[in-house]
């Protein structure tokens, strides 16, 4: 595992993590095809996909496996009226050693590396984006995005705003900093103990994310939900966990979502890269009462024995501190 600070990490360096697990740098963009014409040819995923790859290859030399390219044609093409969009996907850049020239390779502030590292992939993203390609003489136009968990600045920017005008709840107070994150979409087997269970585990995924900063509470359980660029066909029921991580520290917390937007997890020894979706917790989830309570009803009694010595320490002290407090406001 790194020891290095998060906050000296550049944007195209891996974090190495416990249990064989770490955190790629890569690019994902959000893709989106409608028709460029009026034909109603269907769409031809995997010859959309060879000539997006050519064109990224001929206008940009980058190379992209076509693994990295996922391109999907909505089922329904035939209700669809001619402005709506007939396809979506992914692409994925991973091979990011070309952004060292870019960045520089002897480039020690983080901050300017990061800039320079933003500034390419907004640039990348303009030029792509509205980009037409012809399919024997069938035109389709390509709108690309970035997703939402991979921009760090506009989450940042939307919990300062949240702060700053006391909205769903949060005050104007630097004390009500955001400290949670959010993360769906990993792989249950990864956050299990092998021997023991197949369920996820709460002392794996506390020593896997320490390495992020110090936790003060964590929740780790099955997650089959559908992502936003995900296909229902695509969920297969208890293969991902969705994982709730409280830091200490505001400062942590942030350190902690910039490094994991923008990556992926990888397991040594294994192809498999998991692309999660990670982000800020905006509706407090340690502190829903509900929560806890269909948390325990859906925990087994063995479960709840494995549960985490920190998050069980911590529930005490709150519970302790605030029945103190009722109990000098009674006093006054």
């Amino acid at each position: 595992m790194s020891n290095k600070p998060l906050n000296t990490l550049r944007p195209t360096e891996t974090l190495e993590l416990e249990s064989g697990l770490s955190l790629v740098p890569r690019i994902k963009l959000l893709l989106t095809v409608y028709r460029a014409d009026k034909s109603v040819s269907p769409i031809d995923e995997w010859k959309f996909k060879r000539s997006l790859i050519d064109y990224i290859k001929s206008s940009f030399s980058i190379t992209i496996s076509e693994e990295d390219l996922e391109i999907r044609k909505f089922k329904d093409l035939n209700k669809r009226k001619r402005e709506e969009p007939v396809a979506r996907g992914r692409l994925f850049v991973h091979d990011l050693g070309f952004l060292l020239k870019v960045i520089g390779e002897t480039e020690d502030d983080v901050e300017r590396a990061d800039k320079k590292f933003l500034e390419w992939r907004r640039g990348f993203v303009e030029k792509l984006d509205g980009i037409e390609l012809s399919l024997e003489g069938t035109k389709f136009k390509l709108d690309i995005a970035v997703p939402v968990s991979d921009d760090f600045g506009g989450m940042r920017k939307e919990w300062e705003e949240i702060i700053a005008f006391g909205a769903r709840g949060y005050q104007r107070s630097g004390r009500m900093q955001p400290d949670t994150i959010v993360l769906k979409g990993m792989p249950l087997r990864w956050f299990a103990e092998t021997r023991v269970s197949s369920k996820p585990s709460m002392l794996v995924t506390h020593t896997i994310f320490s390495a992020l900063g110090k936790i003060r509470n964590l929740h780790v359980a099955e997650d089959n939900s559908i992502g936003d660029d995900a296909d229902e066909g695509d969920i297969v029921s208890g293969l991902h966990c969705k994982i709730v991580v409280r830091f200490e520290k505001h400062n942590d917390f942030c350190d902690a979502l910039k490094v994991l937007c923008g990556r992926s997890l990888q397991k040594q020894g294994s192809r498999l890269r998991a692309d999660y979706d990670v982000t800020w917790d905006k509706v407090g989830f340690f502190q829903d009462a509900r929560h806890q309570i269909e948390e325990r009803k859906r925990m087994p009694a063995r479960g709840v024995e494995e549960r985490d010595e920190v998050h069980r320490h911590h529930s005490r002290v709150s519970q302790f501190s605030s029945e103190e407090g009722r109990r000098k406001r009674f006093k006054e």
